[in-house]
This record gives structure tokens, C-alpha cells and sequence, in this order.
């Protein structure tokens, strides 16, 4: 499949240039039989590509000009798969024009004109049926992202405004390293000059960003990833807690989709799992959902805790006198 993929493309890209090519020019170039290259050209038709051919004397095979944008060179499920990435990134995001969200929004009402033509039915027949629920989150610029993606590509210094978390608006000047997308937002991890050191910024709180055209030498980055070094900073302050859960591994994760954990089979009936937490109530709820064993090791403050409301919550349903076992009343807590 690799050797038929590569073909394809070498054949492509030939055809690509314009020029008119005779069968046996066009297979020696590709270093095939001219039975393979009439095969090729077959499959390059059937993804939707204009090949002209002539036969006899003089015959020749062409890529027919006026296209603006030839097919995109994708397999059924590759197809598939994108179709689902630009609906899942068009319901995040304020739905407002120019967001990265809406740009997505666009690109999958379209995406069909530009498939094979074999694929357009069964990718249309997606979208029909489909329906994805919005999850709001701070809009991004896709200029913006290209932009940095450039910057970090090239070396290149960029300066922008940036507005923090308490909404004071500062110049920077910054190496960009790498973006990071994470819990729906996007980040971008670079080196501040003015601060001589790492910094991470909420790329939906830059503003006025422009390429310097100046180069930066780069330093090492100071974790084994950008996503490590973002999620160290989140985590700053949070206390760790330990879980060993009588679930698999699969169960627990649903549980905990939306908090940052550490999830790994412990043996063929626990599942082992830290999390780090700013207060020990989040957690109750979260294991109320397993229902199932658990033993938990975490900070003293965090157990007393944990101590305290198991006892507030048995005093709240243990039987007082007048009470019926089959009394279903609302329980007072505390």
C-alpha cells in the first residue's frame, strides 16, 4: 500500500505541472509498466482528477486545467475522520463570525466538494444525519494560530498585546516554541524577553500580533513536552490524591473525562489513579458516579474532609424514631 501511495502521488504531481506526457515517457519517469500506469491513471479518475488521455500516434495522458482545487487524496475513513474533527471543532467556541469555530463551521458545510467523487454520497450522508452539542469556549483567531505556527517554524520573534486573568493589558515581546490545545482552549508556550523567562499565553487574550521578521536562537524547552509544562502550571498549588478504584480502567475514565488524571490498570480488578485537586468536595461527586470500592490517600485536610461529610451524610439517612424503612422524604444535609 506504502509503494502503490507513493506511485500515486509521484504520478500526480508529474501530472500536475501541466504538461502533456506520452505513456511511455510518463512510465518510465514513475519507473513503472505502462499496464501499472494504466492502472494508476484509472484509480486517479476514479478519486474525482481530470486525466485526460489520447490514444494512438501522438497519444498523450494531461491533467485537465480549470480546477481550482483538485480532490483531496483521502481514503474512506480518512474522509470520515475529518468530517467528524471539523464538526466536533465547529460546536466549540462563541459562534461568532471570524472564530476558529466558524471557519470550521464553513469548511465542513464544504468538504464534500473537494472528495473523491465516490466518497461525496457516503460523507454527505454523514453530515445529514449528525448533530454535535456546543460546548462554549473562548473563540481563537485561525490567523493568529497560523501566524504563531509560523513564527515557531521559522525562529521568528513576535510581539503582541496580552490581557491576563485579571484583565490588565501588557506588551510582549516572545520567542514562540509550540501552541497547546487543551480543556477547549489554545495556548502558546514562549520564551517572554521582557520577563527572561518561560511563559504561557491564552492565545484568545493576544491582540495585535505581528511577525518582527527578527530570529531567536532557540533554548532547550524546560519539560519533556509543552503539554507537560502547561499541565505542571495548572496543576501548581493542587493537592495530589491517590485512588485505587474496584473498576476498570475504561469506567473510571468516563468518570473522570473532564478532570486531568492519571488512569492505569493496577491489576485485572483496580484501576489506579492520581489526580490533583484545589479542594477534596470535587472528588465526592466524581466517586459517587462509580459506585463501586475505592480506597483513597491523600493530604490530611483532604481525609478530614472526606471524614466529615461521610459522617454529616450517614446522619442524614440513618432511621430516628417515627421514620419508616420505605419513607422516601428528602434528607436535610447538615
Amino acid at each position: 500500500m506504502a509503494d502503490v501511495t507513493e506511485r500515486m502521488l509521484a504520478l500526480l504531481s508529474t501530472l500536475q505541472t501541466g504538461s502533456a506526457y506520452s505513456g511511455e515517457d510518463l512510465a518510465r519517469r514513475l519507473g513503472s509498466s505502462p499496464r501499472t500506469l494504466r492502472r494508476d491513471i484509472e484509480r486517479l479518475r476514479g478519486y474525482g482528477y481530470p486525466v485526460e488521455t489520447r490514444p494512438g500516434p501522438g497519444g498523450y495522458y494531461r491533467l485537465r486545467a480549470g480546477r481550482t482545487m483538485p480532490p483531496l487524496l483521502l481514503d474512506d475513513d480518512e474522509a470520515i475522520a475529518t468530517l467528524l474533527g471539523l464538526a466536533a471543532l465547529g460546536a466549540t467556541g462563541p459562534a461568532t463570525a471570524g472564530g476558529l469555530d466558524d471557519a470550521a463551521t464553513r469548511a465542513y458545510g464544504k468538504i464534500d466538494q473537494f472528495l473523491p467523487a465516490r466518497l461525496r454520497p457516503r460523507v454527505a450522508a454523514i453530515r445529514a444525519g449528525l448533530d454535535t452539542g456546543r460546548r462554549v469556549a473562548p473563540g481563537v483567531s485561525p490567523e493568529h494560530l497560523a501566524t504563531l505556527a509560523a513564527a515557531s517554524a521559522d525562529r521568528e520573534i513576535v510581539t503582541f498585546t496580552y490581557t491576563d486573568v485579571r484583565g490588565v493589558t501588557s506588551p510582549r515581546r516572545v520567542h514562540p516554541y509550540r501552541q497547546i490545545h487543551q480543556h477547549l482552549r489554545w495556548y502558546l508556550l514562549a520564551w517572554d524577553t521582557g520577563r527572561a523567562d518561560w511563559r504561557v499565553f491564552r492565545v484568545d487574550r493576544v491582540g495585535e500580533l505581528l511577525r518582527t521578521g527578527a530570529r531567536y536562537e532557540p533554548r532547550p524547552l524546560p519539560a519533556d513536552s509543552a503539554v507537560d509544562y502547561l499541565q505542571r502550571g495548572l496543576d501548581a498549588g493542587k493537592q495530589r490524591v491517590d485512588l485505587l478504584v474496584a473498576a476498570p480502567p475504561e469506567r473510571v475514565a468516563d468518570v473522570l473525562a473532564y478532570q486531568h488524571a492519571e488512569i492505569a490498570a493496577h491489576d485485572d480488578r483496580h484501576t489506579a489513579v492520581t489526580v490533583r485537586l484545589d479542594t477534596w468536595q470535587w472528588l465526592v461527586g466524581a466517586l459517587a458516579f462509580l459506585d463501586t470500592g475505592f480506597t483513597v490517600t491523600a493530604p490530611a485536610g483532604f481525609l478530614a474532609g472526606f471524614e466529615t461529610f461521610a459522617r454529616r451524610l450517614l446522619a442524614a439517612v440513618t432511621d430516628r424514631p417515627g421514620t419508616r424503612p420505605d419513607d422516601n422524604r428528602p434528607h436535610r444535609f447538615g
